[in-house]
């Protein structure tokens, strides 16, 4: 936790309640009198120019207070709409039963240029529903599916709801192994493939180490191994199945399974309750998402962006998706013109591809008014959003498995969230930001060994409190218990307490507005000094020639820590030039503390992500720097030079033996 003079905070909160307490008894006795005569209206005028006045002076002595009323407000609508479907025993099938009655014939998903209404969809998830009837499977027991964004995900998904089969999401780009992984680790009792040739042929690569389960295949006969999927929907009836059979369904069932992107490890199946997945369908309530926004969503339905904050909130309140089976940066915005979309969502470097994109009159021109997601870097911000004419960013800071998160609704450039005195009093999920030893990733604690808290304006972890309603049930993800123990903080401020280990770097600025810094892994430390790997690409994207630089940690025999590296591609047509690597090594040199400039570049071909726009660097960092090893363009910090130089198998040696690195 940041730390506050206690004399100020008191001081700060008794204003603040005095503050409240008068607006509210002011506004009760305009309640009360405003039929009353000219002369009492006068004196309640009166009143409120004082507290005009007090709203003035609040604002200068306390500039942030209108951003923590803006989030108190927001937030509290959130969560009564939150209390309220949980009082009414309300879960995400029951939500989108209601639309479907509500409004039959709205459109619902709009993919390819067709239109799917609610009721269509609907129909087509009581056809599974129906299927999946026969199978005899108990609530919450698990079915794999492995789909591309197309309509069949969401009504599939909808209709293994209506029996309370919790749905696991596979990651349709992986193969061989990991994917033998994923299936076995959620515990599926059967696996449903959708239509595309490249998913089939992944899952029948495996089949032998999954073949202890049915596997029903979309797209015709697939041969004797798997069942017919297409068949089975032809035949089915869109009869409804009666609610009974789910009656069983508890908030802390699972609902589904998010897979971990598995940059650290093999993925691990994050446990989405039917709770949390009513919480997900309030998050747009942040910036007053309703039933006229359509919201246009190409990130992976796999993952807990496009699912569940694009497709639970347009079920919440019964909106339209426009769904994109994958992102493309030059069909982005035209989709946004021509379908009237109000809201985007973009991930990771999504917004970094669509700047890339030759700009066009109509760039600005359309619907759009809010962009909400996580990884739009302070770079290309105000780019990002001028040449797109994006009225508000809502960058937010969460995880799926996690407790807790935060959310930019100010505009405030970079900022992924804002935590000031008042809303850590208020808050009854206490996050802490807490210091770390960067090489071993674990926190650092002082002689009574309690956490130690970081300062304004420095990187620490952030740890959240456990909610009440989940202290009895800490589990994570579907495993075992060490598992999700890894992912706990025991004893951090006082003897007993536990939190949610984010293992992600936040820093906090003088207006308590939060940022992202890093992934602790990420990180490293060289001459001494810790290195983020986020900012040094932030600062490396800022030369136009750059379009994007993936930083990381590199080992050198007879060194301390590790060195830095950076994965460039360039913008354009550029080539990589005397010139090129002069300007890129002068722009280091200006805007980089020397610990942090890159020691080595590397020019892939192909950029290292994941499927969801994030950077992947563990493989990167296993290839590590010498040119034996790898097939791409390598340079080096020539500061004799002034340059980066060539780095060959001929001058390694001689560089490692000769050079104070």
């Amino acid at each position: 936790m940041f730390s506050l003079s206690k004399v100020h905070f008191t001081i700060l909160v008794s204003l603040f309640r005095f503050f409240i307490g008068f607006i509210v008894t002011i506004y009760l006795k305009s309640c009360i009198y405003r039929s009353m005569a000219s002369k009492r209206n006068k004196i309640l005028l009166g009143a409120a120019g004082t507290v005009g006045a007090g709203i003035l002076s609040w604002r200068t002595l306390f500039p942030w207070i209108g951003y923590d009323i803006k989030m108190m407000k927001q937030g509290g609508r959130l969560m009564k709409m939150f209390a309220k479907d949980l009082e009414d025993g309300l879960y995400v099938i029951d939500i989108f039963e209601r639309d479907v009655e509500k409004h039959p014939k709205k459109a619902f998903v709009i993919f390819e240029d067709r239109v799917y209404s609610y009721e269509f969809m609907n129909d087509q998830a009581n056809k599974v529903a129906n299927i999946a009837a026969k199978w005899g499977l108990k609530v919450g027991e698990c079915v794999a599916i492995m789909i591309e964004n197309e309509p069949s995900f969401i009504w599939t998904f909808l209709g293994l709801q209506k029996l309370g089969i919790a749905v696991a999401f596979i990651n349709y780009n992986i193969k061989g192994q990991p994917l033998v992984h994923t299936i076995r680790a959620c515990e599926a009792k059967v696996l449903i493939v959708g239509t595309a040739d490249r998913i089939f042929h992944s899952v029948d690569e495996v089949w032998h180490n999954i073949a202890n389960i049915p596997i029903f295949v979309h797209g015709g006969d697939r041969g004797d191994r798997y069942k017919s999927w297409d068949s089975l929907m032809t035949a089915a009836l869109p009869v409804p199945v009666c609610r009974s059979v789910r009656q069983n369904i508890k908030t802390n069932i699972p609902s589904c399974y998010i897979f971990t992107s598995g940059t650290t490890g093999l993925p691990k199946p994050a446990i989405v309750t039917h709770l949390k997945s009513v919480g997900f369908t309030k998050f747009f309530q942040f910036f007053n998402f309703g039933p006229s926004d359509i919201v246009y969503t190409c990130t992976p339905l796999y993952h807990s962006a496009g699912f569940g904050l694009g497709l639970l909130n347009t079920i919440d309140q019964g909106a339209t998706m426009v769904l994109k089976r994958k992102f493309s940066a030059h069909q982005y915005f035209d989709d946004v013109r021509k379908y009237n979309v109000t809201v985007i969502q973009y991930i990771g470097e999504l917004c970094r591809y669509l700047l890339s994109v030759p700009e066009n009159p109509l760039d600005g021109q359309h619907n759009v008014r809010v962009a909400v997601g996580n990884g739009l870097r302070a770079d290309i911000w105000d780019q990002f959003k001028q040449r797109y004419n994006i009225p508000n960013i809502c960058e937010f800071f969460a995880a799926t498995e996690g407790t807790a998160g935060f959310i930019n609704l100010n505009n405030r450039k970079g900022a992924c969230g804002r935590y000031s005195p008042l809303m850590m009093y208020l808050d009854k999920t206490k996050k802490v930001f807490v210091k770390i030893d960067i090489n071993s990733g674990e926190v650092l604690r002082d002689n009574n060994g309690r956490c130690i808290p970081v300062k304004v304006g420095e990187p620490g972890v952030l740890l959240s409190g456990i909610p009440e309603m989940l202290k009895n049930n800490l589990q994570f993800y579907k495993g075992n218990r060490e598992m999700n123990e890894k992912k706990l903080v025991r004893d951090v401020l006082v003897e007993g307490d536990v939190y949610f280990n984010y293992g992600d770097l936040l820093a906090m600025d003088s207006d308590y507005f939060l940022y992202f810094k890093d992934r602790i892994g990420d990180t490293f430390r060289w001459k001494g000094e810790n290195v983020a790997t986020y900012e040094v690409s932030n600062v490396l994207t800022q030369l136009d020639i750059i379009h994007d630089a993936n930083v990381y940690g590199v080992e050198i025999p007879g060194t301390e820590g590790r060195a830095g590296m950076a994965a460039i591609h360039l913008n354009g047509d550029t080539k990589i030039t005397p010139s090129v690597l002069e300007k890129i090594f002068r722009h280091a040199t200006e805007n980089l503390p020397i610990y942090a400039r890159p020691l080595f570049l590397r020019f892939p071909t192909e950029e290292a992500i994941t499927t969801t726009h994030k950077q992947q660097k563990t493989q990167l960092r296993k290839e590590g720097f010498h040119p034996q090893d790898i097939d791409d363009p390598l340079f080096f910090y020539d500061v004799k030079r002034k340059t980066y130089s060539s780095l060959t198998v001929g001058n390694v040696d001689q560089l490692l033996t000769t050079s104070k690195l």
